[in-house]
């Protein structure tokens, strides 16, 4: 995919205008965003998703052999939203764990997002490096999908604590204080500095946001290996997360099913790589250092994978957290 210098520039810029534009409008006024607005950004940033997907497709499959840069971006970015909203939910964990106050939680969130971002950038520019250099690396990502597939399955039921170690170690080591003090970091108080509940969630969203990335980098790099494309996949899956956030409320907590689905979805990319990997084996010890034979996955049936996971975990935790709330309300 030839991807010219102007592209990159303007891609960079509009994303750092849309930050700057989510900031001013949250540092204006901090609030809890109505469902209204919510819909609104959310539809605009799900409908600039689409919008540049087809421009893809119109502007780089017409003279690139194999023609699919268009389905790859709409896999990877599929794939990268349904791990965001993965994320979204321990991110409700950790507001409900340190009890932050609903108006404060846009601010909360953004600055989360914004690490996010950033986190995907650096392992987005090494993976590039790696694969460009190592084709075994393929193999690695692949077995690391892999065990988080099987580590995802697993896990019936998110952990409700949101202090993970870093932040046990902050509490542990530096004086903090209980008390919220609106955005403020850091306080000073009889000559020594506190950090403060904000610092302590900032810590925990961003230690998050680096467990995260590991498992979102390697999973759309299965699906295209384009370093434009898994940008920009990652930068709209980013976008509206915060609306996303206090538009779905509770209903995050009915997915019951979204680790279970994301395991499917993440074995799948990561069988997907095991096979891409064989395919351009170089290794000495695999086939005498040759090109295994093997089928390859194509981007159209990925994307239909992808499609058919998602809306089969969305459908299955509805249904059956509904009939479970019934249960409980006819038992009550």
């Amino acid at each position: 995919m030839s991807v010219s210098q102007t592209e990159w520039i303007v891609t960079i810029a509009v994303t750092i205008a849309v930050l700057l534009f989510d900031i001013i409008v949250v540092a204006r006024k901090p609030h809890e965003p109505t469902m209204k607005e919510c819909a609104i950004y959310l539809s605009g940033y799900v409908g600039l998703a689409i919008a540049f997907g087809i421009w893809v497709t119109a502007y780089h499959d017409v003279d690139e052999k194999g023609g699919d840069f268009g389905l790859q971006f709409f896999a990877g970015w599929l794939t990268e939203y349904s791990l965001s909203i993965d994320n979204l939910f321990i991110f409700l964990i950790i507001m409900a764990s340190f009890k932050v106050p609903r108006k404060l939680q846009q601010e909360a969130l953004l600055v989360g997002i914004i690490i996010a971002l950033v986190f995907r950038g650096i392992f987005i520019a090494l993976g590039a490096v790696a694969i460009n250099n190592f084709s075994w690396i393929f193999y690695i990502f692949g077995a690391f999908l892999l065990w988080t597939a099987w580590t995802l399955a697993k896990d019936t039921e998110h952990d409700d604590d949101g202090e993970n170690a870093v932040v046990r170690f902050a509490r542990r080591f530096f004086n903090t204080k209980e008390e919220w003090h609106g955005l403020k970091l850091f306080m000073k108080e009889n000559g020594k500095t506190f950090i403060t509940p904000m610092f302590l969630v900032i810590l925990s969203l961003g230690t998050t946001d680096l467990l995260f990335a590991l498992d979102s980098i390697p999973a759309i790099y299965g699906l295209t290996q384009e370093p434009y494309l898994v940008f920009t996949a990652n930068v709209f899956a980013l976008m509206g997360l915060r609306q996303l956030y206090f538009l779905l409320g509770d209903l995050l907590q009915r997915l019951i099913y979204l680790s279970q689905g994301l395991a499917v979805l993440l074995a799948f990319i990561g069988v997907k790589l095991v096979l891409h990997a064989l395919h351009e084996n170089e290794l000495p010890f695999i086939n005498g250092g040759e090109h295994v034979k093997v089928p390859e996955i194509p981007t159209l049936m990925s994307l239909g994978v992808i499609v058919l996971v998602l809306g089969v975990t969305a459908i299955a935790s509805l249904v059956v957290s509904s009939r479970r709330e019934k249960a409980g309300h006819e038992q009550g």
